[in-house]
């Protein structure tokens, strides 16, 4: 029962601290554009160069 006195204001400040560095990360601009790098890669030009095509003598 006192390990109860010592577990639930820990995990109160823990879930504090949680909500915290989630809005704080949000705040910074760390989730804008989740869709940019997945389309990013999508899109990737995959024609060969020009001297892939006419070669070197």
């Amino acid at each position: 029962m006192e390990a109860l006195y010592l577990l639930i204001p820990l995990s109160t400040l823990l879930v504090f601290v949680a909500i915290w560095v989630f809005f704080r990360a949000s705040d910074s601009g760390q989730f804008d554009d989740l869709e940019g790098p997945a389309m990013r890669i999508l899109h990737d030009d995959d024609a060969p160069s020009t001297e892939d095509v006419v070669g070197t003598p």
